[in-house]
């Protein structure tokens, strides 16, 4: 069974697939949407770069065909609270094009991803990075760290049984 992990942006959007249908999960693709820019310009409008996410994300769900797609949630942090509403906007495409698409929605707060990973809710970037290349045993740590940060939720969904049949590889967690 395939997973799609998403790290939402509304200038890098992380996204990482995995197959969870062995003992051990497996990275399939990963990347990043990095949208607004096109060469020509600097920045886009936000409404230009959520169509440019749609269409982005709906040619990644046609390719991979995922059975479920993990979503980091909408979190305020005190020092930037626009940052919530800039995400709102890259969530609410991201929603529709999951619902569009079919799979399994899995939303998910980034503590608990970060906790899952680290066993610290307020892990950084670089040990997040850490974290995923140590479970995946990928040779480099995963860059830029949206991508890290998509893999994570990935592998969080997928080994917190929020999927029925995920495989072995499952790790019941109480929280």
């Amino acid at each position: 069974m395939l997973i799609l992990g998403i790290d939402p942006g509304l200038r890098v959007t992380g996204y990482a697939c995995l197959d969870t249908g062995a003992d051990e999960p497996r990275l399939v693709e990963a990347g990043v949407i990095r949208l607004g820019r096109d060469g020509a310009r600097n920045a886009a409008t936000i409404a230009e770069r959520l169509v440019e996410l749609d269409a982005d994300l709906s040619a990644i769900f046609a390719r991979l065909r995922p059975a479920a797609v993990a979503v980091e949630a909408v979190f305020a942090h005190p020092k930037h609270p626009a940052t919530a509403i800039t995400m709102g906007h890259a969530r609410g495409v991201i929603l529709l094009c999951v619902r569009r698409a079919g799979p399994a929605l899995i939303e998910l707060r980034p503590g608990a991803v970060k906790k899952f990973l680290t066993g610290n809710g307020q892990a950084g970037k670089a040990q997040m990075q850490d974290a995923v290349q140590a479970r995946l045993r990928l040779v480099s740590r995963p860059e830029p760290a949206d991508v890290a940060d998509a893999i994570a939720i990935a592998l969080c969904a997928a080994c917190r049984g929020h999927l029925a049949g995920a495989g072995p590889f499952q790790v019941p967690l109480g929280a």
